[in-house]
């Protein structure tokens, strides 16, 4: 990830209606949702949905699998990962103390498993 594909994916997100969509991408995970619904949902014209996506494709953050009739549009978490990792990176000169915060925030959304050991 460098400066020009970090600049995208903000740029890309840095409209409402491309905001929300991407969010709800993300709580629409692993399965998707149909473009169709995705206009629906966001109370938007497909044309005009289809516009966003084409942004958020672009710069990567969503893809787009057809199925059928219907192209099925998923968040790229993977992308996504190297966008927070690339704004992160250095966090805080070295002073995990400080950067400690900002990653307890975004941990309680998606707690991982621990192996239990019995």
């Amino acid at each position: 990830m460098d400066i020009l594909e970090t600049i995208a994916a903000l740029a890309a997100l840095a409209q409402a209606t491309r905001l929300d969509t991407f969010r709800l991408l993300i709580s629409r995970e692993p399965d998707g949702v149909p473009a169709g619904e995705l206009a629906r949902l966001m109370e938007v014209p497909q044309n005009t949905m289809s516009a966003h996506l084409a942004v958020l494709a672009r710069a990567g953050l969503v893809k787009g699998e057809r199925q059928s009739r219907s192209i099925i549009y998923r968040a790229d978490l993977a992308r996504f990962r190297e966008v927070a990792l690339y704004l992160l990176k250095d966090c805080c000169g070295g002073r995990p103390d400080i950067c400690a915060p900002i990653i307890a925030d975004l941990t309680p959304c998606c707690p991982a498993k621990v192996a239990s050991h019995d």
